[in-house]
């Protein structure tokens, strides 16, 4: 029941406001990249469950519903299916890939296999240049997207037309303008389709005047107002404070809310970066105010991770010390109820929870999978769906230094899992140096803040090398450097060769025991940005 709690708080944080947009999530690795361009155009919108109740829908007046896509077919038994009434409730509809094929569906049309699948880009044939849909959209009669899907819509349902199509798809887009139901197979949320953002606008302030009213400030408030409606007026708060900008922000909008009745607890785990602790005790309990507890728990973590290889098995031991570490120091300082995290809603998608219940697992974050069942707290997570670019706006409006809200995203477990292999001291030494080299080169290149992430990565691969005429045997040490707007997908950087070189160069000559030095070049997806 306490992790149910954090949900509800966070759910109250995204606020729940009248004329925005609704997103039901039926699945979709790109469910809240929805939400996230909606938000872009300073309207409000929330991510929820597909199955949301219609009345519970209606209580929200939204001005129109998107409907995600899926890992599932619409055919499946197993596919996620919405409140039968949802077609009938007045609302304008908006589906995208899975979405538009279960209104079809639905609606009396016929969904199947397709005889050639779509991935990648496409080019659609606009039918309905007309319509208030595809509004200043293919100007030529045809627009680039980017389609993900084997399934099509063989046949329309009573009163829907076609809109666009393409050689295999005869219904890329389609509506119903009398019910006010619109569908599109291709993702207008993702950057691969170039003018999916105009689409997505027609609908959202052309087809359901969605007003125009919502900014990140207003998140703030509303964050902050849903803690104090979260945690009583005697309450009093422990937030797991890594250095990083989520748990800085979350920090920062909990001590809004109530004060000095927040502790923040800073565990020196021992798989942090270079001058880590240091950095972190001069921002917030120096220049911030904030009251901060300081744990030493490098040997626990060490005895904790001893032998384990797994990376699913890292994060899980991780998270579980990590919560086993604030109830000792819960019980020291006094009576703390609940615990505060600055859980992501990237974090949430891949690991999956009741919240994504039709998403499939990538991977399980510390922060989510990993905490343990008996939770003694509740917990408060006011950026629980947001992504990075999200957060870090609320943290500017908050007046937090830009040092620690432009910083790169840094992951909650740590070193420990850019250490392919067992993390021992030793390792963790290694990795810390040639990281701390990485991002010292970037930096004085120039380039870190345009780069979404950028570090070393310890391999479990050793190389023979030549050190001085004589032989060595030494480490495997891969750099990885994305681009990237929101973490959800990225590309590899493209570094200029001198500063490869050099980044390479210093590591090898400044760091013992590494011999080779190589760059990851894979995008996400298919690859994550974390090796592990």
């Amino acid at each position: 029941m306490a992790a149910e709690a954090g949900t509800t708080a966070s759910v109250r944080a995204a606020g729940v406001e009248t004329g925005g947009i609704l997103v039901l999530d039926f699945g979709s690795q790109f469910a809240q990249l929805i939400t996230r361009r909606v938000r872009e155009m300073n309207v409000y919108a929330a991510l929820v469950p597909f199955d949301l109740p219609v009345s519970e829908i209606l209580a929200r007046k939204p001005a129109g519903i998107i409907l995600s896509g899926s890992p599932f077919s619409v055919y499946d038994d197993a596919g996620p299916k919405p409140d039968a009434a949802l077609w009938s409730a007045g609302v304008p509809i908006l589906g995208v890939c899975y979405g538009v094929q279960l209104m079809a569906q639905q609606l009396g049309g016929r969904v199947g296999p397709s005889d050639r699948r779509e991935y990648g880009p496409a080019d659609i044939s606009i039918s309905g240049a007309t319509s208030p849909l595809f509004d200043g959209l293919g100007a030529s009669g045809a627009e680039r997207v980017w389609m993900s899907h084997g399934d099509s819509i063989i046949d329309a349902p009573p009163g829907f037309t076609a809109l666009a199509t393409t050689d295999s798809t005869p219904f890329a887009a389609l509506a119903d303008t009398t019910r006010n139901l619109w569908g599109i197979q291709f993702h207008p949320e993702v950057v691969h389709t170039p003018s999916g953002k105009r689409l997505l606008q027609n609908f959202v302030l052309g087809i359901a005047k969605a007003k125009a009213t919502w900014t990140p400030g207003r998140l703030a408030d509303d964050a902050v107002a849903a803690i104090q409606a979260q945690v009583g007026p005697t309450d009093r708060v422990l937030c797991a404070l890594s250095g990083g900008v989520d748990s800085a922000v979350a920090a920062a909008l909990v001590h809004k809310a109530i004060g000095d009745r927040l502790t923040c607890v800073y565990v020196d785990h021992g798989l942090m970066r270079k001058r880590e602790s240091e950095i972190l005790r001069e921002v917030f309990a120096e220049q911030l105010g904030m009251k901060i507890i300081m744990v030493e728990a490098q040997e626990r973590f060490q005895h904790a991770l001893e032998g384990v290889v797994d990376p699913e098995a890292k994060r899980k031991i991780i998270g579980r010390e990590f919560i086993r570490v604030f109830e000792e120091e819960s019980a020291r300082a006094g009576d703390f109820k609940f615990l505060a995290q600055g859980t992501l809603y990237p974090d949430v998608i891949e690991s999956t929870s009741k919240e994504t219940k039709s998403a499939q697992k990538i991977k399980t974050h510390h922060n989510v999978g990993g905490l343990p069942d008996d939770l003694k707290f509740e917990l408060v997570e006011p950026l629980r769906a947001l992504f990075k670019d999200e957060v870090r706006a609320v943290g500017l409006q908050l007046g937090l230094p830009e040092s620690v809200i432009l910083r790169q995203p840094f992951p909650g477990p740590g070193l420990a899992i850019r250490i392919l292999g067992e993390v021992t001291r030793e390792r963790l030494d290694t990795l810390r140096e040639a990281d701390w080299i990485v991002i010292d080169e970037i930096k004085a290149a120039g380039l870190y803040r345009s780069i979404w992430q950028s570090f070393a990565v310890l391999t479990p691969l050793h190389s023979v090398g030549v050190m001085g005429d004589g032989r060595t045997y030494g480490n495997v040490l891969a750099i990885r450097a994305v681009t990237s707007e929101d973490g959800m997908t990225a590309d590899w950087a493209r570094l200029p060769y001198d500063l490869m070189a050099k980044i390479s160069s210093r590591i090898v000559n400044e760091v013992p025991n590494v011999t080779r030095v190589v760059y990851d070049i894979t995008s996400k997806p298919p690859a994550t940005i974390e090796w592990e």
